[in-house]
């Protein structure tokens, strides 16, 4: 059968002993063409460092693209929604390693404190269930800091925990109720009907307060809050304000409250239009609603 191969060329004889390589074995066909054992397996070696710079190169350039911000598990999933390519996350990390590229986030311990309460306080009605089967049947909301030189900028943020997507936030100089009250107004601009809703919090003051409470019953929402300085019973969007911090906001010099809100609110469209998540099989929080409507 082989007869009519081109003897010329120790490569074209490498490349016919792979294409039969599990009907013969290496010895017998490495003997067959003339050539060694060993230089057989060293044009196997070049190919696969051939294969692994192409990916490596492609690597490179998503790792670039995103600030060198993120860890191979994410680098992964950029290569599928950027480029349409699916490697396994272990060759993703090794060929990381190869080329000394590691994500340059840097996290930061985040205060777990609660602030003192108001009058109301409600059950946790959603009890670290994270979980929602469709849009607008459950959110998480809370308030998170961010210092720029001696000025305090407070960020209000609510996530629907169907597709991990922030429906809404706002921003401000003062942490206090309408900061709050103001995030919720922004939500049901967007969502007119939000009847059987949970609205998880924690029992800062902002939540606990007359206003809050008389708010969210009037649209047919349900209120539930953590228990008392029990930071895990809001995990989900603890997760987001450390995604926020240390992708968006840590990597910079950021001089200015202008600048940081900026830096807020580029995050926040990046996370919900163009960041993709395991947990959304591997789509971005848009894309993942989107699907559920096609």
């Amino acid at each position: 059968m082989f007869k009519n191969l081109d003897a010329g060329g120790a490569t074209r004889k490498y490349t016919a002993i792979k294409q039969v390589a599990g009907e013969y074995t290496i010895s017998e066909l490495c003997k067959l063409f003339g050539v060694s054992r060993s230089g057989y397996y060293a044009y196997l070696k070049r190919r696969a460092a051939d294969r692994d710079k192409l990916v490596k190169d492609l690597i490179k350039a998503v790792y670039k693209k995103y600030d060198s911000k993120y860890g191979y598990r994410q680098i992964q999933l950029f290569l599928l929604q950027d480029h349409g390519v699916w490697i396994n996350h272990k060759k993703v990390l090794r060929l990381m390693q190869d080329m000394r590229l590691r994500s340059r986030i840097r996290r930061k311990y985040r205060s777990h404190s609660v602030s003192s309460t108001g009058e109301r306080v409600a059950e946790n009605v959603l009890q670290r269930e994270f979980h929602a089967d469709a849009p607008n049947k459950k959110w998480v909301t809370d308030v998170t800091q961010y210092r720029v030189a001696d000025t305090w900028l407070y960020l209000s943020a609510i996530k629907d925990l169907f597709n991990n997507e922030i429906v809404a936030y706002h921003m401000g100089a003062r942490n206090d109720n309408q900061l709050v009250l103001r995030t919720f107004q922004k939500a049901f601009e967007k969502t007119k009907d939000v009847t059987g809703l949970i609205v998880h919090s924690d029992q800062g003051f902002q939540y606990t307060s007359h206003a809050y409470h008389d708010m969210l019953p009037k649209v047919g929402a349900q209120i539930s809050m953590s228990r008392r300085g029990n930071c895990y019973d809001n995990a989900s969007m603890e997760s987001f304000f450390s995604h926020l911090k240390t992708e968006g906001l840590y990597p910079y010099d950021i001089r200015s409250v202008d600048e940081a809100q900026r830096r807020i609110e580029e995050y926040i469209q990046f996370y919900n239009h163009n960041r993709p998540q395991r947990k959304l099989k591997k789509l971005t929080p848009v894309e993942f609603r989107r699907q559920l409507s096609a």
